[in-house]
């Protein structure tokens, strides 16, 4: 072990201990999470208003607290961008982390402080890299540069205040401490840039240069970044330019459909895949164990976790149900949303995404897709692990790659059935488009026994359209759209044909 390996494992020591600890016991973490939570909320308007300082325990904080998403936070978090204090947390509050979910929606103001970044983010990026360096003791990860793509930010010039919005990545950038500013990259001016294209191009100049080891951020942002600095530097592979390049930590989107491709770039057998879960509301978790796709979650970083079984989902929207389950009586292998009360003053919010846990003690997740992202329009429930998981399939019986994907239903009307439309921007086409199709349709019957249902039994369905689209349509469809870089996704699943029908538009006038 290197001497700089041992001194980090040494400074973060405790952070290893916690780790340790709580893969045992998560539940006395959770327990004290809460009672610091609510210690904190009491005074606040948002505290005031639901009696935080007379609950005691989870059911009373379950009783008094209802469900909200976004909508329903939008006008307290409307008075913190005018500068109010203490409305939801009783800390000041002069951040906010923009987080669309999808690339056409609205963006949310997800509300951070220098507490929530320390206490969540910050410790849950030093852990990552902790645990990364006790399970690999050789490695060169501070002998070199990290890459950071980041986002960027702005300040509310409209009202008389100090608040400032962007991506959670160029707060992150912004708030870097000195001694870790040493190993990573690019400078902090480049990093800011708003102009995706003009950005990447000019990361691209500055890191060819460096000894990059390790890299973080969105796959498909990313890839589009690498490929830039591979056409730049006339290598055969990114591993011949940065021959001790070993980490790629990844987030946000399912990395599946991205992994041969970077597998490409980095033909490498010491290069390393690290998934977590970093959103804008929380850093939550992340793989303790290359080998094991399973997220550790975290129960110590400033977060109260609550599950709801996903069947029970709309009785928890309308308010009929409101005991949602605890760490401590979640099941593996079930599917549920996920709700969390945090350091920044989200009270019992529901984030939109769905979990299901792969193994206890110690509690570890994947995340299986967004609660608004699927498709049930003819009660065939798909979800989006289902479609990662059929198309991945189909592409390694093809030998077929795909850069971008959605899909759509087509509605029935009185001549055709319901269908599936998957709209697919291929880098390596099959050799047949109507095979691919079939073996995709096998697939997600496979994987979705109500699919199989609509398709064969009840004939519901005709089988799924694949719609090729051309060379750098998504692309072109997310900076029309002005959701190029940081958190902006292409939006896999879709119950209506919003984003089908102007992409189809696109793709026909290219």
């Amino acid at each position: 072990m290197s001497l700089i390996n041992t001194a980090y494992r040494f400074y973060n020591r405790k952070l290893l201990r916690e780790l340790d600890f709580s893969s045992r016991d998560p539940f006395p973490f959770q327990q004290e999470t809460l009672t610091y939570l609510l210690r904190q909320g009491k005074d606040t308007l948002f505290g005031k208003e639901h009696g935080l300082d007379l609950v005691r325990n989870v059911n009373e904080y379950q009783q008094k607290v209802p469900l909200r998403d976004y909508n329903a936070f939008e006008p307290y978090i409307q008075k913190m961008l005018k500068g109010e204090e203490n409305v939801l947390w009783n800390k000041p509050t002069s951040w906010f982390a923009l987080s669309s979910g999808t690339s056409a929606s609205r963006s949310k103001f997800i509300p951070m402080n220098m507490e929530n970044l320390k206490l969540c983010h910050y410790k849950g990026m030093l852990t990552v890299l902790s645990q990364y360096v006790r399970q690999f003791p050789k490695s060169h990860l501070f002998r070199g540069k990290s890459l950071v793509l980041g986002g960027n930010r702005h300040i509310d010039k409209s009202i008389d205040t100090r608040c400032c919005f962007g991506d959670l990545s160029a707060f992150l950038m912004i708030n870097t401490p000195p001694l870790a500013r040493l190993f990573t990259t690019p400078s902090r001016k480049i990093g800011l840039i708003p102009e995706f294209e003009l950005k990447t191009d000019l990361v691209s100049r500055q890191v060819i240069k460096q000894n990059v080891v390790s890299f973080s951020g969105v796959p498909s942002w990313n890839l589009i970044l690498m490929r830039k600095i591979l056409e730049l530097s006339g290598k055969d592979s990114l591993s011949e330019l940065w021959p001790h390049m070993e980490l790629y930590m990844h987030g946000g989107v399912s990395f599946e459909p991205y992994r041969i491709h970077f597998e490409k770039l980095f033909p490498s057998h010491t290069m390393h895949y690290l998934e977590t879960y970093n959103a804008s509301e929380g850093f939550f978790a992340f793989q303790t164990d290359l080998s094991d796709p399973g997220m550790f979650l975290l129960p110590n970083v400033g977060v109260f976790y609550e599950f709801i079984p996903l069947e029970k989902l709309e009785t928890a929207e309308n308010g009929t149900y409101t005991q949602f389950l605890t760490l401590a009586e979640v099941e593996i292998n079930k599917p549920y949303a996920l709700v969390i009360s945090t350091n920044s003053g989200l009270w019992r919010y529901s984030i939109g995404d769905t979990v299901r846990f792969t193994n206890l003690y110690p509690h570890k997740l994947v995340i299986t897709g967004r609660t608004k992202l699927f498709i049930n329009t003819f009660g065939e429930e798909l979800m989006i692990e289902n479609a990662e998981k059929a198309l991945a399939l189909a592409c390694k019986e093809t030998g077929a790659t795909v850069v971008e994907y959605t899909v759509a239903p087509v509605f029935m009307d009185s001549k055709n059935r319901g269908a599936h439309q998957w709209l697919i921007e291929f880098e390596t086409f099959p050799d047949s488009i109507e095979d691919f199709t079939a073996i995709l349709d096998k697939n997600l019957m496979q994987v979705n026994s109500d699919y199989h249902a609509k398709r064969e039994d009840t004939g519901t369905m005709d089988p799924p359209w694949v719609v090729v689209m051309k060379k750098g349509s998504f692309y072109q469809w997310m900076a029309q759209n002005n959701k190029l870089g940081g958190q902006h996704k292409v939006p896999r699943l879709w119950s209506t044909r919003q984003y089908a029908e102007s992409l189809l538009t696109l793709n026909e006038n290219m």
